[in-house]
């Protein structure tokens, strides 16, 4: 029962841990990538859609996206969808692909980016310790349940390694922000 709580904690925890990893994603860097463009959707007739699912994307050189969608008729809408996203790319259609070039980034734009990136991490890391404390109360209120016989041992030693799995998600936090921090910094 114990370490149902702690595969518990540790799953959730990971979850948190892969929430940041695609957040950082969608974090322009200056450099092209499909991951900016994940969460606009396009009305496919009278549906929305995930982009990715309209059109073929593709990554020419490292400063341009170019989208060939799958029937001509969706250039419009796929345009459309873009310019109400908030990536902030303007798409030029030559009738067949749209291309999106990714402008340079300013010095202070760049110092914008890593405050974002850095509170997404910090948020992620309150949510890895809510689920810490939320475990530790429902063990606190097992071990108070007098059908289950848990020693006091057994349950701070449950804590201690709840603890030890918390503070290596914290950690992996740390280093994700740290290289997501390099990349915008990265002219």
């Amino acid at each position: 029962m114990l370490n149902e709580q702690k595969k518990k904690a540790e799953e959730k925890m990971n979850k948190a841990l892969e929430v940041l990893r695609k957040e950082f994603t969608t974090l322009r860097t200056g450099r092209a990538s499909l991951g900016m463009l994940d969460g606009i959707m396009v009305d496919y007739y009278g549906t929305p859609t995930q982009l990715s699912q309209v059109a073929n994307m593709a990554v020419p050189d490292p400063r341009q996206i170019t989208i060939q969608p799958w029937e001509a008729k969706m250039l419009g809408e796929i345009e459309k969808a873009i310019l109400k996203s908030d990536v902030g790319l303007t798409p030029s259609n030559d009738g067949k692909i749209i291309r999106l070039t990714i402008p340079q980034l300013t010095e202070e734009r760049r110092q914008q980016i890593v405050k974002h990136a850095k509170k997404l991490a910090e948020d992620a890391k309150v949510a890895v310790r809510n689920i810490r404390r939320d475990v530790n109360d429902e063990i606190k209120k097992k071990s108070k349940d007098k059908e289950t016989h848990v020693s006091e041992d057994e349950i701070k030693k449950l804590q201690d390694e709840i603890q030890k799995t918390t503070d290596n998600h914290i950690k992996k936090i740390d280093e994700l922000l740290v290289h997501k921090e390099k990349e915008i910094l990265t002219v």
